[in-house]
């Protein structure tokens, strides 16, 4: 799939006319039905006056190829951020609930408990011993200030999703680190559940956190991983068409390839 036309086809085409003469030129053509610029996103030439001008420096960083392919994939994993957090905001409103009315829901659970015990007896299940009961009941035995503290944790947690998938949205270094953080720190939480009893969305769940991490580690280069941010900065500074096309300008001049020392970017 080409990223970069997808894109432009979605949201439209992105040109830039820099001061500079030269690399105007490379930039611009002249057409039958008027002036043409490229756009700096899928390199094709759009008829028009260009969305912008001014230096090529303050030109804006316009995504293309591989890098509009990881934005994609950071914003499906800051939707599916969202999806948690709402699930999150839920189970907060269900335990306030169950508070503030939990006296209500124990003299209706232990009614229907009563009703469902000659049943269970006959099918050989001791409601005494039960596991279940018992769960439930501790649950029914917890004070308010335990009920209300873990209602604040399912919103706190609902608000730290939320940031995080604000950063992943909008690309933001830091939402990538704190995506790996919150997420690596959640991760033994999780395989333990699954060491306790294994459904397919647990897996599921499992999987899109272990391959998020290890994505964004390494697709991102965070912690330092291969190079690090300088090495991610670069890796994005070559993508830029202007960058290209300075390059080129460079080597034209002077016969040569030329290496850029990545001073003189867009930004």
């Amino acid at each position: 799939m080409d990223w970069s036309l997808r894109t432009c086809g979605r949201r439209g085409h992105e040109t830039f006319a820099p001061d500079e003469a030269e690399l105007r030129d490379r930039l611009t053509a002249e057409t039958a039905v008027g002036t043409a610029w490229r756009c700096l996103r899928c390199g094709d030439f759009v008829v028009g006056p260009p969305d912008g001008s001014g230096p090529a420096d303050s030109a804006p960083e316009v995504p293309r190829g591989r890098l509009l392919r990881d934005r994609v994939i950071m914003r499906l994993l800051a939707a599916e951020r969202v999806g948690r957090a709402l699930l999150a905001v839920l189970l907060g409103v269900l335990i306030l609930y169950f508070r503030d009315s939990r006296v209500r829901l124990q003299q209706s659970f232990e009614n229907e408990l009563a009703l469902f015990k000659p049943i269970a007896d006959q099918l050989g299940w001791h409601l005494e011993t039960s596991e279940v009961v018992r769960g439930i009941n501790r649950v029914f035995g917890l004070s308010g200030h335990a009920i209300t503290w873990a209602a604040v944790a399912a919103f706190a947690y609902a608000a730290l999703l939320l940031v995080e998938s604000f950063g992943l949205w909008q690309v933001r270094r830091w939402g990538e680190y704190l995506s790996v953080v919150v997420t690596s720190v959640f991760l033994p939480l999780e395989i333990w559940e699954l060491s306790e009893r294994v459904t397919w969305l647990k897996i599921v769940l499992t999987a899109i956190n272990v391959a998020a991490v290890v994505w964004l580690i390494w697709s991102k280069r965070l912690f330092g991983v291969r190079g690090g941010g300088a090495a991610y900065r670069a890796e994005h500074s070559e993508e830029s068409l202007l960058t290209v096309e300075r390059a080129a300008l460079d080597q034209q001049r002077t016969g040569r390839p030329t290496v850029d020392s990545g001073q003189n970017q867009p930004r």
